[in-house]
């Protein structure tokens, strides 16, 4: 009988030690569905008001976060505001993003950004109609505000600039941009400023 008390006592102690590191995995495990709950953030988009229309983006924040970061929080500063889409190529894409052409001096159009630089972030996304994707200097790294968007699948840039999004409303915007008339430096002949803002 005392041997059978004895017994019970050691599953008891055992059973014991066994529950706090049950609870504790079952308070991590209600903390980790807590966080994923927390981080079921509704999808960022932005939007490109211009003349001509809006356009629509959808982010890829896991293909490029860096970037998706830096074109979010341009656009809630109002960094985007007032600048032009100053660069247009018919059957390729439309540019826009530089500071500089808040500004009337043309010979600068192209050469702004926000004052630094951001790494690449290249993928394996194909640079498809209506992708939006960084522009650079010839460093890969020299991306810092400009950004483009594709109006005809460009494959040659896959891999080689940094693709953060694309544009799922208002493509027939960015076909009106494109084909606007331009100069010799692909500058069309009238503004189109654009207005962003981020929406959730």
């Amino acid at each position: 009988m005392e041997l059978l008390k004895k017994a019970f006592f050691i599953v008891l102690f055992a059973v014991a030690l066994v529950l706090p590191k049950d609870s504790t995995g079952a308070e991590e495990l209600k903390k980790a569905e807590g966080a994923e709950k927390v981080g079921e953030t509704k999808e960022l988009r932005a939007v490109i008001e211009t003349k001509y229309g809006e356009m629509e983006i959808r982010f890829f924040p896991d293909m490029a976060p860096k970037h998706v970061e830096n074109f979010t929080t341009l656009a809630k500063k109002g960094f985007y505001d007032g600048t032009i889409f100053h660069r247009v190529i018919p059957g390729f894409m439309i540019q826009g993003g530089d500071p500089n052409t808040k500004g009337t001096d043309t010979s600068v159009y192209g050469a702004g950004g926000p004052g630094y630089t951001i790494k690449a972030e290249f993928n394996n996304t194909p640079h498809k109609r209506g992708i939006v994707s960084m522009a650079r200097s010839a460093s890969p790294d020299s991306a810092g505000s400009q950004f483009f968007i594709v109006v005809k699948d460009s494959n040659f840039l896959d891999r080689r600039y940094t693709v953060f999004g694309e544009v799922v409303k208002g493509m027939d915007v960015a076909d009106k941009i494109v084909n606007l008339p331009r100069n010799s430096r692909d500058l069309p002949n009238e503004r189109v400023e654009m207005k962003v803002r981020v929406i959730e």
